[in-house]
C-alpha cells in the first residue's frame, strides 16, 4: 500500500471520529492499568461492569493491595481468568508501591516488569494515559492491518513495527483507537461490513462483502 492511500485512510478515520477514546472506563493511569490487565480475553463491556463495582471501593495501588487476592477476586469474578488476574494485580500493586511511589511509570521497561503487563498492555498505557505514539496490536488491529493491506505481517510485533514506521506522524497518537474501533464495529472477523465502510475503496481486501439484497419482486409485480 502506498503512502498516499495510507494517509487518506487515516484522514477519513479522523474526519469520522476526531477524538477517539478507549471504551474502557477509567479516570487515572492506575485505573487504566487495572482495566487493561482485566481486559485480556474479556470484553471492554464486561471489564467496565466489574470496575464500576471495584473503583468506588478501591482505585489506588494501596487500596487494591489491601483487598488481597481473595478480596479483589470477589469484585472481578465475572471476568475470565479472574483468579490469575487478581494475583497479577496484587503483585503489580505491591511493585508500584515499593518501586514507583504508587505511580504508574511512563516507561516501557518498567511497565513490562509489572506482573500481568505484556508489550500490548504497556503500549495501551503509554499511548492512552501518557500520549506516546505507540501501537498496541490486538486481534482487531492485527486483522485490519493484514486485511486492508495497511501493514501486513505474520506476527503481532511485525504488524506493530510496520504501523509505527508507516503511519504519518499527525495520526500516530490516535491510530490505535481508530483501528481497534474499525475492527470491532466495521471490519469484523466473520462478516465485515464492507458496504458501510468509509475506506472500502482504499482497502486491498479481495473478498469484500456485498450489500444485502433488497426485497425481491414477487411474481405478482413481475406480471405487471
Amino acid at each position: 500500500m502506498n503512502a498516499i492511500k495510507r494517509r487518506e485512510i487515516f484522514a477519513r478515520l479522523r474526519a469520522a471520529n476526531p477524538h477517539p477514546a478507549t471504551e474502557l472506563e477509567y479516570r487515572t493511569p492506575f485505573e487504566l492499568l487495572v482495566a487493561v490487565v482485566l481486559s485480556a480475553q474479556a470484553t471492554d463491556k464486561g471489564v467496565n461492569l466489574a470496575t464500576r463495582r471495584l473503583f468506588p471501593v478501591a482505585s489506588t495501588p494501596e487500596a487494591i493491595y489491601a483487598l488481597g487476592e481473595a478480596g479483589l477476586a470477589e469484585f472481578i469474578r465475572t471476568i475470565g481468568l479472574y483468579k490469575s488476574k487478581a494475583r497479577h494485580l496484587i503483585a503489580a500493586c505491591r511493585m508500584l508501591i515499593e518501586l514507583h511511589g504508587s505511580q504508574v511509570p511512563a516507561d516501557r521497561a518498567a511497565l513490562e516488569a509489572l506482573p500481568g503487563v505484556g508489550r500490548k498492555t504497556a503500549n495501551v498505557i503509554l499511548n492512552t494515559a501518557f500520549g506516546q505514539p505507540t501501537m498496541a496490536v490486538d486481534t482487531h488491529i492485527f486483522r485490519v492491518a493484514n486485511r486492508t493491506g495497511l501493514a501486513p505481517g505474520k506476527t503481532v510485533l511485525e504488524v506493530e513495527k510496520k504501523l509505527v514506521k508507516t503511519i504519518p506522524d499527525e495520526f500516530r497518537i490516535d491510530a490505535h483507537h481508530w483501528l481497534i474501533l474499525h475492527g470491532r464495529y466495521v471490519c469484523r472477523a466473520r462478516k465485515p461490513k464492507c458496504p458501510e465502510c468509509i475506506i472500502a475503496d482504499l482497502c486491498e481486501y479481495k473478498n469484500k462483502t456485498l450489500p444485502a439484497a433488497g426485497p425481491s419482486l414477487g411474481k405478482h409485480h413481475a406480471a405487471h
